[in-house]
């Protein structure tokens, strides 16, 4: 692998959205990393498209293996649910790589990969804007959690602080108030 390019942010800013729109650019040629959970699976979602949805026993015997990279563990309203990447022969590549993750899990890509070749893309929306999205997707679930929903959101305001940014050496990112606009600033970034 050359570089990692890793998309984080906030729920709802809109990261799935830009994932799928850089992975459609063929002249970039950037690998797709699937990461996993341990939550289930939710409407419209497909196994090992947007994540590896596996059992806890199949986590732990991934990390026993010593193959994760990366772990976050959320307790949620439903119970405590996994989200990781494992070093599964994904990253083995002449090219660069596009994943979605959390700062902690840059930072963690960082120390596993080297800081020359973990690039962050941090992508932020106006509060008002992701809360709406937030809503509106969850309501297309079979059984919305406006719970779950609620406690993402005030989680998010931590753990992405203006201090955690910093410290993760992250100054700026691409407001995505308009994919088209995000999309166009990314690649003027890091792809001409």
């Amino acid at each position: 692998m050359r570089r990692l390019y890793v998309l984080i942010g906030k729920s709802s800013s809109g990261k799935d959205s830009i994932y799928k729109k850089l992975l459609e650019k063929p002249e970039l040629n950037l690998k797709k990393i699937v990461i996993y959970t341990t939550r289930p699976i939710r409407t419209g979602e497909t196994d090992g498209r947007e994540y590896h949805f596996c059992t806890e026993q199949e986590r732990d015997r991934l990390q026993s293996e010593g193959k994760i990279i990366e772990r976050r563990d959320y307790n949620t309203v439903y119970g405590v649910w996994s989200y990781f990447t494992a070093d599964d022969e994904q990253f083995d590549t002449e090219g660069d790589c596009l994943v979605i993750g959390t700062l902690k899990a840059y930072e963690d890509f960082k120390n596993y990969f080297g800081e020359d070749k973990v690039v962050p893309l941090y992508i932020f929306v106006d509060d008002g804007e992701r809360l709406m999205r937030a809503l509106k997707r969850e309501m297309q679930q079979e059984k919305p959690g406006y719970a779950e929903l609620c406690r993402r959101f005030l989680a998010d305001e931590e753990d992405f602080s203006e201090e955690k940014l910093r410290a993760a050496g992250i100054a700026g990112g691409y407001e995505n108030a308009d994919i088209s606009i995000c999309l166009e600033q990314i690649l003027r970034d890091w792809y001409n």
